[in-house]
């Protein structure tokens, strides 16, 4: 797949093909508007990787945003986005490895991550990658739809 497929940073014209790519990728209840979607993209310590296939199309992106507090530096993973036909073929551990090690470069810790309780796909994905579920957020993402917390330490303490 590396040969298919390239990584770049985030450019701010990316931003109407990062909206489109989440729309075919999520239901309403976990979509980002356009405006939200620029907002985090552009958040000051983000990081933001896009998968360009060779001829130049956008099959996938991440958004990740690196976090203080007292205990450290950590990322936390916004979204994750794949087209349909990219699934299952190494394209988010890609994406995620990658900011995994942007994180930990840049003196991180670990990172988290929001997850719908009821996706057993990106549940098995992110234990797959070592992610360990820590708690349970109520409501995160509507009244009914709660989240699982998950957390990966990315450096040596």
């Amino acid at each position: 797949m590396s040969g298919e497929i390239s990584l770049r940073d985030y450019r701010d014209f990316d931003i109407e093909a990062m909206f489109r790519l989440d729309m075919a990728c999520f239901v309403p209840e976990f979509r980002f508007d356009r405006q939200s979607m620029r907002a985090f993209a552009e958040e000051k310590d983000a990081i933001v990787l896009v998968a360009e296939e060779m001829s130049g199309g956008m099959v996938g992106f991440l958004i990740v945003h690196v976090e203080r507090v007292a205990e450290g530096r950590w990322g936390y993973v916004v979204t994750l986005d794949v087209a349909e036909e990219w699934r299952r073929r190494g394209l988010a551990g890609m994406l995620l490895r990658e900011a995994e090690a942007r994180v930990a470069a840049g003196g991180g810790r670990w990172m988290e991550l929001h997850v719908f309780t009821g996706n057993e796909g990106a549940i098995h994905f992110y234990e797959r990658l070592g992610y360990e579920r820590i708690a349970v957020t109520r409501g995160f993402y509507t009244e009914e739809l709660d989240a699982f917390v998950y957390r990966k330490a990315i450096a040596d303490v």
